[in-house]
């Protein structure tokens, strides 16, 4: 089990890591937004494959649990709940624009000795919590990737995400 002394990492490092963590973040929030904008509502239900989530679901599953994980740090505990009913696109949307970026002032707010508190990561590890954003993007920023695969074959339309796409090309 890893533990909190060993990522030896300093108040001053943990306040600047937080601080580039969260203005990455920042951009990243519209970008997603225009990917669960793009999902053709009518086709929540699609899926690649079997095993696959449905795309409503690996969108909720996206968003809901990144923003739980970005209070899960705010909060220095992270809880295991089930994610509520999916909402429909426009409450999906709404519930991203606004929750994403609350939970990111949280984040911007804590103390550097906040950010450096060892926190339990469901029993796989303890680090401090400032050390949980890369993961929390990761996280989300797969699932991104996963949604725009279903988009075409659902019906929608993949938009332009670090550069353009054949149904969104860049604008320089």
């Amino acid at each position: 089990m890893t533990t909190a002394t060993e990522v030896g990492a300093s108040t001053e490092f943990a306040t600047e890591f937080r601080d580039m963590m969260v203005a990455a973040l920042r951009r990243e929030l519209a970008v997603t937004g225009r990917v669960i904008e793009a999902m053709p509502e009518q086709n929540f239900d699609y899926r690649p494959a079997p095993k696959s989530k449905a795309a409503g679901e690996l969108a909720w599953h996206m968003a809901y649990g990144t923003i739980e994980m970005l209070r899960g740090v705010a909060d220095l505990k992270f809880k295991m709940e089930n994610e509520p009913a999916i909402p429909d696109k426009a409450e999906m949307l709404r519930i991203w624009m606004t929750q994403f970026p609350a939970a990111l002032e949280r984040i911007d707010a804590m103390t550097p000795d906040q950010l450096m508190t060892p926190v339990d990561f469901f029993g796989a590890f303890t680090q401090p919590v400032f050390t949980y954003l890369p993961i929390i993007s990761n996280h989300f920023i797969h699932h991104r990737g996963q949604l725009t695969a279903y988009l075409r074959p659902m019906g929608g339309k993949v938009p332009s995400i670090y550069g353009g796409s054949a149904d969104e090309p860049w604008q320089p």
